[in-house]
């Protein structure tokens, strides 16, 4: 749900979803669109796609240099940095001077929408962003220089990968959805305050290289960058791309597939919440709220991580061994991931965003959110959205399956790949439309 609306009537709306229960469109329709839509995709894939296609980071139509130099240019570097580092202070002040009240105080809105959601479409469209606007990394540089103090050479230990990332964006998610009171100003305090003491002694013990996987919020940004048509070649020039070839050239690393099972599986979480069986299952457990809801929310990301390590082993089974059977596939999972999330929060951004943009600017009387479609034209590109995320997956999977596997295999070994998007698709609908 979203804790911080001051009206509950709107909280819906603003939510994502609508009233799940009554959008004006035919579950069976969106299920037959939906399952059709996945069968001909592998078919025509299976027929037609029979060698790897995708280039990873080695692709890409080179952007002129008087960009690239713009671009790369430290004082282009330094605003983005004071730009980060001002809006933080900002978020700070408001949290600190500001009213304890979400109606009237923009720093709830700008962590839970223009931070969380608005990095969705930020870094779809101009790739990484996080990591150039991340306050962190300018205190840390900051920090550094006050207290003249080297950059260790410390590295990080290869297994734990992005693991950090993935335990953060769950405290992130759990503070959101789970916590007591998320928009208090005092919560919010603490959370960060937690959350920068942790992130900046880390960056002291490992280097400004920690914030590349130990940032939730960099690692969120740069794994959905992955499909941004801007991009970073191999030889390090700025490139228009097909952002099949950045989805493909993910990084193929320990904690990977917990990154994106807990944003499916958050994103999940937060869709049945709402549910009338939950949330009387919340009020009637013995255990209280918040542990029943954090054991929910665990639920969630489990059973999306138990379904995906069954595929990898099914696949395994089917088309013989190979090296990474869990992280060979997790790109694919990605499309998914951000198709759950705009189906799920494109309304939120587009309501709430603007309303705490209009807080921040010192607007007392912000006007209430307004649906940005109509019933029918929400659950319309909700339901294309999961669709269209599961199809980009089925061709994400389907060329690396013709890359791995000899051809006499590779088809039958996206047959559990394809059962792992038609449940998530199952799931996924269901949560728009039942």
């Amino acid at each position: 749900m979203v804790p911080y609306l001051a009206d509950p009537s709107t909280t819906l709306l603003a939510h994502g979803i609508g009233s799940q229960h009554d959008l004006p469109i035919s579950p069976f329709y969106a299920f037959a669109g939906a399952f059709a839509a996945l069968f001909v995709s592998f078919l025509a894939l299976g027929l037609l796609w029979s060698t790897s296609r995708f280039r990873g980071d080695r692709s890409g139509l080179a952007l002129p240099g008087r960009f690239q130099r713009v671009a790369d240019a430290p004082a282009t570097r330094t605003t983005l940095r004071g730009l980060g580092l001002a809006a933080a202070l900002a978020v700070l002040l408001h949290l600190l001077l500001g009213p304890d009240d979400p109606a009237h105080n923009p720093a709830p809105g700008a962590v839970y929408v223009l931070l969380w959601v608005g990095l969705v479409p930020a870094s779809l469209l101009l790739g990484p962003v996080w990591r150039l606007v991340n306050p962190l990394r300018t205190l840390h540089r900051l920090l550094a220089v006050a207290l003249r103090r080297r950059a260790p050479d410390r590295p990080l230990p290869a297994r734990l990968g992005q693991w950090p990332a993935a335990v953060g964006l769950f405290g992130f998610t759990w503070l959101e959805l789970v916590s007591p009171d998320p928009a208090s100003t005092t919560t919010l305090l603490i959370a960060l305050g937690c959350f920068v003491v942790g992130q900046l002694t880390l960056a002291a013990r490992f280097g400004e290289k920690w914030f590349a996987d130990g940032d939730p919020f960099e690692a969120y940004s740069d794994l959905l960058a992955r499909l941004s048509p801007l991009g970073r070649r191999a030889d390090g020039l700025l490139v228009l791309r097909n952002p099949f070839h950045g989805l493909d050239a993910t990084p193929e690393r320990p904690g990977l597939v917990a990154v994106v099972c807990v944003l499916l599986g958050s994103t999940a979480y937060d869709g049945y919440s709402d549910s009338p069986a939950w949330i009387n299952a919340i009020q009637t457990s013995p255990l209280g709220r918040t542990p029943t809801a954090t054991l929910g929310l665990l639920g969630s990301i489990a059973l999306v991580a138990a379904l995906y390590c069954l595929c990898a082993a099914a696949t395994r089974l089917v088309s013989g061994p190979h090296p990474r059977p869990l992280t060979a596939f997790a790109h694919s999972l990605v499309p998914i991931a951000l198709g759950y999330l705009v189906a799920h929060y494109f309304s939120l951004l587009v309501t709430e965003g603007p309303r705490t943009v209009i807080m921040a600017a010192g607007t007392d009387n912000a006007p209430e959110p307004l649906p940005p479609l109509g019933p029918g034209g929400l659950a319309a590109l909700q339901v294309i959205a999961v669709v269209t995320g599961h199809v980009l997956g089925v061709i994400a999977a389907h060329d690396r399956s013709v890359r791995l596997f000899p051809p006499a295999k590779a088809v039958a070994g996206q047959l559990p790949l394809l059962a792992l998007m038609i449940t998530y698709t199952i799931g996924g609908l269901s949560l728009l439309l039942n």
